[in-house]
């Protein structure tokens, strides 16, 4: 079983699932990352020069191959901000292993990605952070939906929120399946 981590842009998903990949010593997949290497360039330039069709069908790719890893291994995995927006990618992750959405204020998203100039998802918005107000308010019911379990990540440190997640998942039923991997 995989544990996977989804949320909005900015939400800390590679930086919490790289920590506690770290913490269990599991592998550790990025899907933007991984978007990355599969590409040849970074998504946003294939964004850019492409449009969001390329990205989302390699997105389905790697989610494909994570689907199949999971049967034999686990890891930790950081969904792309809008991994789970689309039903292909959340019925073939289905039963994979839990998925944790990790969650803070659209503010406090937009403050922490002003500068990391992200691609938009709505072209139209005036700013990053009414990207991310429309993105939730279109599409919030399926992060919600997709999550097994949401953890608020606003007002706290790293340090204190991979203490917390590492707790649940060697504590709460809920990870169960997912204790028998390690």
């Amino acid at each position: 079983m995989n544990l996977y981590f989804c949320g909005l842009i900015g939400s800390g998903k590679t930086t919490i699932g790289k920590r506690i990949a770290e913490l269990f010593s599991l592998p550790f997949y990025d899907i933007d990352q991984e978007i990355d290497r599969r590409a040849g360039c970074s998504f946003h330039t294939l964004v850019q020069e492409q449009g969001w069709v390329p990205y989302r069908e390699i997105e389905y790719s790697i989610c494909k191959d994570l689907a199949r890893l999971s049967r034999s291994s686990s890891a930790i995995v950081s969904m792309a901000g809008g991994t789970v927006r689309y039903e292909w990618n959340r019925d073939i992750l289905a039963g994979t292993g839990p998925v944790i959405l990790l969650e803070a204020s659209i503010p406090e998203l937009a403050r922490r990605v002003e500068k990391a100039n992200r691609p938009r998802v709505n072209p139209s918005a005036k700013s990053q952070e009414e990207d991310l107000r429309l993105l939730w308010e279109n599409h919030g019911h399926k992060y919600l939906s997709a999550a097994d379990l949401r953890y608020q990540t606003e007002g706290k440190q790293i340090q204190q929120i991979v203490e917390e997640i590492s707790q649940l998942v060697l504590k709460d039923p809920l990870f169960e399946e997912f204790r028998r991997g390690l």
